[in-house]
């Protein structure tokens, strides 16, 4: 069973999945980054460009995940250097102090709020810059359009949302677009006007657009 509830870090989610005999289920680009409990072990989800599917024994998990681009402040190192990546915190961070974090996690009796308490022991100022380049991309408007809102070049814009989100803005963008599709679907909305008002071309290119980043059709995650 999967819950979730809003954090008191800005925009983050704390939650709990113990899943069935079926798995933990197929986990969507949404742009973001988690820090992770499993079996003892912490570890970040970095961003992904594919839906990622894991492997391997399952067991209870909490997780937090970070608003999209806030997790790098966190973690000390730029996200494309996790992209597609599920690490140990402890290959991130010096060992000593992962123990430490490892222990005060296990003591808890909710490992989901120990893990919000250690975000939010290590927060750092959000950068509203990333904050609006996502409300603008997540509304439609197209990269160059976004570059000149901010009132940054094109390539800054490459390399601060690289280092923010894993990748460019082109790519962050067809994410959140992905996601709105989703939620659009989920609520009962015809696939038809999904397409047209998630900002696709039309349903074809929803369809093939889903299964690139999902791996499977949009019907069967609004399922």
């Amino acid at each position: 069973m999967y819950r979730e509830r809003a954090s008191r870090l800005r925009g983050a989610v704390v939650w709990v999945n113990t899943p069935d005999e079926g798995g933990v289920g197929r986990v969507l680009p949404d742009g973001c980054m988690d820090l992770l409990w499993n079996e003892g072990r912490l570890l970040v989800a970095g961003p992904d460009t594919r839906a990622h599917v894991p492997e391997g024994a399952v067991g209870a998990w909490a997780g937090l995940r970070f608003a999209p681009g806030t997790a790098p402040a966190f973690l000390g190192l730029p996200a494309y250097e996790l992209l597609d990546r599920r690490v140990e915190l402890a290959e991130l961070w010096p060992a000593s102090d992962v123990r430490r974090l490892r222990d005060r996690v296990a003591r808890a009796a909710d490992p989901g709020r120990a893990l919000e308490e250690i975000a939010l022991d290590g927060a750092a100022p959000a950068d509203p810059l990333l904050g609006r380049l996502v409300e603008a991309l997540d509304a439609g408007r197209p990269v160059a359009a976004v570059a000149d809102e901010l009132g940054i070049g094109v390539r800054q814009l490459h390399r601060r949302s690289r280092a923010a989100f894993g990748y460019g803005p082109k790519t962050l963008a067809r994410v959140l677009r992905l996601q709105r599709a989703l939620a659009l679907a989920r609520a009962g909305v015809p696939l038809a006007e999904t397409a047209v008002r998630a900002g696709y071309a039309d349903q074809p290119h929803l369809s093939r657009e889903v299964r690139e980043l999902a791996g499977v059709a949009l019907s069967g995650l609004a399922r």
